[in-house]
């Protein structure tokens, strides 16, 4: 199972469980995390949805390995709801949406924090946005809601450095909204999340809609400008260098 899913007191907990590959997003998982909110955006006992990592990592991004293995083999079949699939039904996600960063957060590992409508870290953990060591553009909006969220300059460090950035400069910066020692970070985040779960549904709907609905479509059409930045520079001599550097390392 690449998705753990477990209810409790209106509160759906979904567990990214490849814990071997950090958590890192490979067609399969895009597809189960992508059928399991939805099934939690329609389902009527499920008040708020709680996002965490199995093992030491939340997310180490898209898998790397099987990116590779799409670029260099056109008879690779992606999956049924991909990348873009999960950045659509979390754009439309009715219900709050929390995150625990339990471990190490990557690529779309970071940036599915611009979803959140809370985010939890763990002390111990750490972000990054790998774009530029990759030779590719920014994805998941969030060249759009990072500077909304943090404020142009962390943006634009976070986007553009590849650095690693910890709990207290993530906290700092906006990204995360309270950081927990790493014992406490699933508690702490079910404590909030059951708070808000034990509150009318239909309000918390509302609540979401109001405030997602100015920003919508500015959040699709970041998806497709950064789709087709990513297009022109994936294959590029960049890119090419940096996967086969990273696949060389794996090995």
């Amino acid at each position: 199972m690449t998705l753990l899913i477990e209810d409790n007191n209106r509160v759906r907990t979904l567990t990214l469980n490849r814990p071997d590959a950090l958590n890192a997003f490979n067609e399969a998982l895009y597809d189960a995390t992508t059928v399991a909110l939805r099934a939690a955006a329609e389902d009527p006992d499920v008040a708020v949805v709680l996002l965490t990592g199995a093992g030491r990592g939340f997310s180490a991004g898209n898998d790397l390995v099987e990116m590779q293995e799409r670029i260099t083999n056109p008879e690779s079949t992606p999956g049924e709801h991909g990348f873009y699939g999960m950045l659509e039904v979390l754009a439309d996600f009715p219900k709050p949406l929390i995150c625990a960063v339990n471990g190490v957060g990557v690529g779309i590992g970071a940036t599915i924090l611009g979803f959140a409508d809370l985010a939890f870290m763990s002390s111990s953990a750490r972000l990054k946005c790998p774009f530029t060591s990759l030779g590719v553009a920014p994805e998941a909006a969030s060249s759009y809601l990072m500077p909304r969220l943090l404020g142009r300059q962390n943006a634009a460090w976070l986007l553009m450095s590849s650095e690693w950035v910890d709990a207290t400069e993530a906290q700092q910066m906006g990204l995360v909204w309270k950081v927990c020692e790493p014992d406490d970070l699933l508690a702490e985040a079910r404590r909030h999340a059951e708070i808000l779960a034990a509150k009318p549904i239909s309000s918390l709907v509302a609540v979401k809609q109001a405030m997602v609905a100015p920003i919508r479509d500015a959040i699709s059409a970041a998806v497709e400008r950064e789709k087709a930045l990513f297009v022109e520079l994936v294959g590029a001599a960049a890119n090419v260098d940096a996967l086969a550097q990273f696949a060389d390392r794996k090995r």
